[in-house]
């Protein structure tokens, strides 16, 4: 199951966790808080994920052929929500209170193929879901499965697959599409995710199931597959 050692495989595989998921036919790709304070490691809040966002941009790329929708997020936080103390993860977490909205830390990196239609899903907390209309978003889009990609791996990505699955869409994680800025939670997130949350796969993998899509996801969107 992981590179965690055998014991831990054994606990996990004995209480049933780690199945593997259905993958429907309209994913949508979740491209979580790429933005450059944390793309950028001259943001105190970022790391350099250069090829995070390069592997990001080439799963984008490879779902518009079959209109693979993508919803980008970011953190954006307005001078009286940080000064007020209103919102309690700021208290925990201050140095976010740096992703001002207009700021440079809040700008999707310019790297990343984005399109005018492409959505983009404004945020106060660590997942996409919470407060938002991502979940409507994506129902009224018709997809069946979210492929979540971003940053960070132990914080947004791991809040936002919990509560995608939580919403009732299957979730893949292509471990190359996301980043922390440290590797050991990094790991620790991806070893939870894959054992009780999403599959978490390969950059190839995510490709491959991609690039096999075919037709206009709109034309049956409210025709799932038996």
């Amino acid at each position: 199951m992981s590179h965690y050692g055998t014991a831990t495989d054994r606990t996990y595989a004995r209480a049933g966790l780690g199945a593997p998921v259905r993958r429907g036919r309209r994913p949508a790709l979740v491209v979580v808080d790429l933005t450059r304070g944390f793309t950028e490691d001259r943001f105190p809040t970022g790391a350099d994920l250069s090829e995070v966002v390069a592997a990001t941009a080439r799963l984008i790329e490879v779902g518009r052929p079959a209109d693979v929708p993508v919803v980008f997020t970011a953190i954006s936080y307005a001078p009286a929500e940080v000064s007020g103390g209103r919102i309690a993860w700021l208290r925990k977490a201050p140095g976010l209170g740096a992703l001002l909205e207009g700021s440079e830390a809040v700008a999707l990196d310019p790297r990343l193929p984005r399109r005018e239609t492409d959505t983009l899903v404004v945020k106060k907390g660590a997942s996409a879901f919470f407060g938002t209309t991502l979940a409507a978003t994506l129902t009224a889009l018709g997809c069946d499965t979210a492929v979540v990609c971003g940053a960070t791996t132990s914080g947004c990505v791991r809040a936002t697959a919990v509560d995608a699955v939580q919403s009732g869409f299957p979730v893949l994680v292509p471990r190359e599409c996301v980043g922390d800025r440290a590797a050991g939670p990094h790991s620790a997130a991806l070893f939870d995710i894959q054992a009780k949350y999403g599959d978490v796969v390969a950059v190839d993998d995510a490709v491959a199931y991609l690039g096999g899509l075919t037709g206009d996801l709109g034309d049956d969107a409210h025709n799932p597959p038996p």
